[in-house]
């Protein structure tokens, strides 16, 4: 089984200091029951066996999903929703 380290005020603290976190005593000993927890979760996971199980990435098979280049004509008109327009071109206000 692995050795997990032990979650005890001291590494939060040291871990709260690098991150530049201000925590007051009660937060410490809340977060410090919270980690703990967190860590007897993973434990669980030790338990598991895994001998002869195949490793795995992804949790989903990868594979090239690529669909064959098209050139199509794009048929579009940028000006078809607007009043203001002058030819094939926008219409702005006039610049004095």
């Amino acid at each position: 089984m692995t050795d997990y380290r032990k979650i005890d005020k001291e590494l939060l603290e040291r871990v709260s200091d690098n991150a530049r976190l201000k925590l007051s005593d009660e937060e410490i000993e809340k977060f410090t029951k919270q980690l703990e927890d967190i860590i007897d979760a993973f434990k669980s996971l030790d338990e598991v066996d895994t001998k002869n199980v195949k490793p795995s990435f992804h949790p989903q098979e990868i594979s090239d999903v690529y669909r064959e280049d098209k050139a199509e004509k794009f048929d579009w008109n940028s000006l078809a929703n607007t009043k203001h327009k002058e030819g094939k071109h926008f219409k702005g206000p006039k610049i004095v």
